[in-house]
């Protein structure tokens, strides 16, 4: 059964910076290409980051550019975003999934098969 298990959310102040992490378990992340997306109260959900199976492509929302790094560890079956200088407008739920492709990624998130069950960032003083 193909699962994610998020982790690294929390409370930060503006401009701090949190790493998140998305590890898969019963699959591995090789063929997949993956994202990061995230719905804040009252918004539709939207793409954030996103990396292709082999890591050679990414791409960034431009509300987080220059600020969130995307990677990933195919060997520990982990893909992290990294961010910084936080702003109180990323506060939301933040998810990671899956979309079986090679060689691109797309931050729709309506083309995402496999979703994990998210983990709350929160951006206050």
């Amino acid at each position: 059964q193909l699962q994610f298990v998020e982790s690294g959310g929390g409370l930060v102040q503006p401009g701090g910076s949190l790493r998140l992490s998305c590890a898969a378990s019963g699959f591995t992340l090789d063929y997949y290409a993956i994202g990061w997306f995230r719905q804040a109260p009252g918004k539709e959900r939207e793409g954030v980051s996103c990396i292709s199976s082999s890591g050679g492509s990414t791409k960034y929302a431009d509300s987080v550019k220059g600020r969130f790094t995307i990677s990933r560890d195919n060997a520990n079956n982990t893909v992290y975003l990294q961010m910084n200088s936080l702003k109180p407008e990323d506060t939301a739920v933040y998810y990671c999934a899956a979309w079986r492709i090679q060689a691109m990624c797309v931050l729709s998130p309506r083309i995402y098969g496999y979703w994990g069950q998210g983990t709350q960032v929160t951006v206050s003083l």
